[in-house]
């Protein structure tokens, strides 16, 4: 089911994600976020019972996100290659105008505060691959991409490169071009993924 945030509770995930991003998992309280929102508290428990249901709201709207665009990708005419492209610079642009979503995903501590924060993150992970996949396996079928390779371990192997980067972008504190690294890596994995000509021979 798509998860629905209305403009307040957005307000308030983008005000958590400012406090993630400078103050880590244990700067984020209530107290600190209501705070930074000029709010009351009572006024942020009107919108969600806790700290917890916030980030988990964070990561089900980034979840949510990526499916509608990802959604959009897989019915154009775009190449396989393209498609492959495409899936990774959406996700780059996204983050980039909302650097504090990766904080979410990467803030220290968190995959450790609750299952179902492991849960939604988890559902970001299942909506990458989702979409991947068939990616992949298109790419395999009509030879583009290598078959010595499983399309689950490829997978595994692109997921866990973007991956990295979002992470040093994040430790780097968002110093790093994203989009420029993001374009050379995904250039990278689909020269390492492609079929060379030469292998043909």
């Amino acid at each position: 089911m798509k998860e629905t945030v209305t403009t307040r509770q957005f307000e308030i995930i983008e005000a958590a994600g400012r406090i993630l991003t400078n103050s880590g998992l244990g700067g984020l309280t209530i107290k600190n976020l209501a705070k930074e929102m000029n709010f009351s508290e009572s006024a942020i428990y009107r919108h969600f019972s806790g700290k917890e249901k916030i980030i988990i709201a964070m990561l089900k709207y980034l979840a949510t996100n990526m499916g509608s665009e990802y959604d959009k990708l897989s019915k154009t005419d775009l190449s396989t290659e393209e498609k492959f492209i495409a899936l990774f610079t959406t996700q780059l642009e996204f983050f980039k105008n909302n650097p504090h979503f990766v904080v979410a995903v990467f803030s220290d501590g968190l995959m450790e505060e609750s299952k179902s924060i492991n849960e939604a993150i988890l559902g970001i992970m299942k909506v990458r691959m989702k979409h991947l996949k068939p990616i992949i396996q298109e790419g395999q079928k009509n030879g583009l991409f290598i078959t010595s390779i499983s399309e689950n371990d490829l997978m595994h192997i692109v997921m866990g490169s973007i991956r990295l980067l979002m992470f040093k972008w994040r430790a780097g504190n968002f110093e790093l071009d994203i989009i420029e690294h993001g374009n050379k890596m995904i250039q990278t994995l689909l020269s390492l993924i492609k079929i060379k000509s030469d292998d043909n021979e």
